[in-house]
This record gives C-alpha cells, sequence and structure tokens, in this order.
C-alpha cells in the first residue's frame, strides 16, 4: 500500500515567513527565508516519513467567490484592494518570495496541484479522497481534519514542524470527543476567526462538542432548538435559533470540495544543475541541498 505526502504549500511558506529569521537574504538582498523555511519543512518531513509520492497543493484561488457569495465575512479581513481589485493581504517580503518558492519546487520535479475557482484545502481534500493507500495531509488548518480517517492523517504543523502532531481518529477522540465526520459541524458551530467565520455567538469548544455528541446532525440541533419540549436549554435553544441561517451556509464553506478532477502525482525529472544554480543565487544555504537529497 502507497503512502502519498500532500503539503498546504501557502501555509507552509507563512509559517516559513514568521518563523525563520528576515535575516536571511540573497547575496543581492532579497528575502528568502519563506523559501528556505518551506524548503526545509518538506525536507524534513519527507524524511521522516519517507512517502512514495508527494505533492504540493496550490490556492489558485485562495478566497472562492461561491463561499463568499454564502458567508461574505469568509477571509474578508485579509482583502486589500489594489487597482480596483481584491487580493489577499500579504507582508511585501512573502509576495516576493512565493515565485521562487514555485520555481524552486519546479525544479524539484515535485507536483504543484491547484484548481480553478477553489483553494489549496479542496485539492488536498480530493488527493486524499481518490488515494488508494495512504494520505498524509501536511497542514496547521483545523478545518483539514476533517478528513482523518483510517487512511488518511493530519500532519497538523500549526506548533511547527519539529513539535508536528500526527492527527488520527483516536488523536480526535481523544482531544474533541469526535469522529472525523462530525468535525465540520464543531468546526460551524465553533467558528473560526482566521477565517471570517462567526460561529454561533456563544457557543465555544465545549458547547459546540456537547452538541455534535448530543445530535447527529445540524438539522437535528435545530429541532429540538424549536421544540421546546427536546429537552435542550433554553439558553441554547435561542442561541441556535438566531443563527439557523448560517448553520446550513457555513456548512457548505467549512466542508472541503473532495471530487476534484486533477492530474496525478507523477514527479518531474529533478534538474540538479538549475536547483543549485537558483541556491547559489537566491543564497539558499543547505535547504536545497537537504531536498535534493531526499528527492534522489
Amino acid at each position: 500500500m502507497s503512502t502519498q505526502m500532500v503539503f498546504d504549500t501557502s501555509y507552509l511558506y507563512f509559517r516559513a515567513f514568521f518563523g525563520v529569521p528576515a535575516t536571511f537574504r540573497s547575496p543581492d538582498g532579497r528575502p528568502v527565508n519563506a523559501v528556505r523555511g518551506t524548503l526545509d519543512f518538506i525536507a524534513r518531513l519527507m524524511q521522516q516519513y519517507s512517502p512514495d509520492d508527494i505533492a504540493c497543493a496550490w490556492d489558485v484561488d485562495w478566497r472562492p467567490q461561491w463561499r463568499v457569495d454564502l458567508i461574505p465575512s469568509y477571509k474578508a479581513h485579509r482583502v486589500v484592494e489594489v487597482a480596483g481589485a481584491e487580493i489577499e493581504q500579504v507582508d511585501d517580503d512573502l509576495t516576493v518570495q512565493v515565485p521562487m518558492i514555485r520555481a524552486a519546487l519546479e525544479l524539484l520535479g515535485i507536483p504543484i496541484i491547484g484548481a480553478k475557482d477553489h483553494e489549496a484545502d479542496d485539492v488536498l481534500a480530493s488527493l486524499a479522497r481518490r488515494h488508494d493507500g495512504v494520505s498524509l495531509v501536511v497542514t496547521g488548518d483545523r478545518d483539514l481534519f476533517q478528513l482523518v480517517d483510517d487512511a488518511t492523517s493530519v500532519v497538523y504543523v500549526a506548533r511547527g514542524v519539529a513539535k508536528h502532531e500526527l492527527v488520527t481518529p483516536e488523536v480526535l477522540a481523544a482531544k474533541y470527543g469526535l469522529t472525523a465526520d462530525r468535525y465540520v459541524d464543531f468546526a460551524v458551530l465553533r467558528g473560526d476567526p482566521s477565517d471570517g467565520l462567526p460561529g454561533v455567538k456563544g457557543i465555544g469548544d465545549k458547547s459546540a462538542a456537547s452538541l455534535v455528541t448530543t445530535y447527529p446532525s445540524l438539522e437535528a440541533m435545530v429541532e429540538a432548538a424549536v421544540a421546546s419540549d427536546s429537552g435542550m436549554s433554553p439558553s441554547m435553544r435561542s442561541k441556535l435559533l438566531a443563527d439557523v441561517d448560517y448553520l446550513a451556509r457555513a456548512r457548505e464553506v467549512v466542508t472541503c470540495v473532495d471530487s476534484l478532477q486533477l492530474p496525478g502525482l507523477e514527479r518531474g525529472a529533478v534538474d540538479a544543475d538549475g536547483a543549485k544554480r537558483l541556491s547559489e543565487e537566491l543564497g539558499l544555504g543547505g535547504s536545497m541541498e537537504r531536498l535534493l537529497a531526499v528527492l534522489a
């Protein structure tokens, strides 16, 4: 049974940018901390898990309009308008590094996979669902916990790659008292400020987990909230009934699309000479060499 490791690329380079010292610069003064960190992260995880196949999921559309239509606040706090167009607000020192990261991955023959009108999360979900084998999804986004099952684990790197956690069905059960197929409902109720999802006002982690373990679906929760004799507390009933419309819309936003038609994970040829030239041009130190060695 083969193992694939798929990376949430934008999460990795954001993590690298804020976690690797900004003093790392190319010989001509350009920032390269995100480049170095991203390559190091991939090399370390590949070395630890030895996957048969790898791919870097790419945000072709980091804020799809169909998700915004459902929840207008979705990622709205990250938006900045430039020349009449809405783009993601990113530090200039990171913006200049994204093309460098992509160039390095291409020279290394690592598949870069995106999909029109969809985020990297949807790509990761689709790659995991279609794979006949073990899938390791590398991300720091808890929403991807919805993918966890006997064949798919999340390599959760929110606390750093060195301190990452392998999230399995057992870990989800121990940490949240949940199964992965209910994680979306839990996330909808709790909300996620980092994605502009408000959640149901007055409901936090504990009450969200309690509702999800008590009721089989969001619809069942609403039915209980409507019925005065259901046994649900008046306080909880009022909270849910105040946000009934939000629940259905948010569930569609949070649920990863797992049916995208995507290319295979065949690696391209490694352009070792090109990779070494890029490494020298950008002053990448041992990060490129380490990944080249792992890929060899």
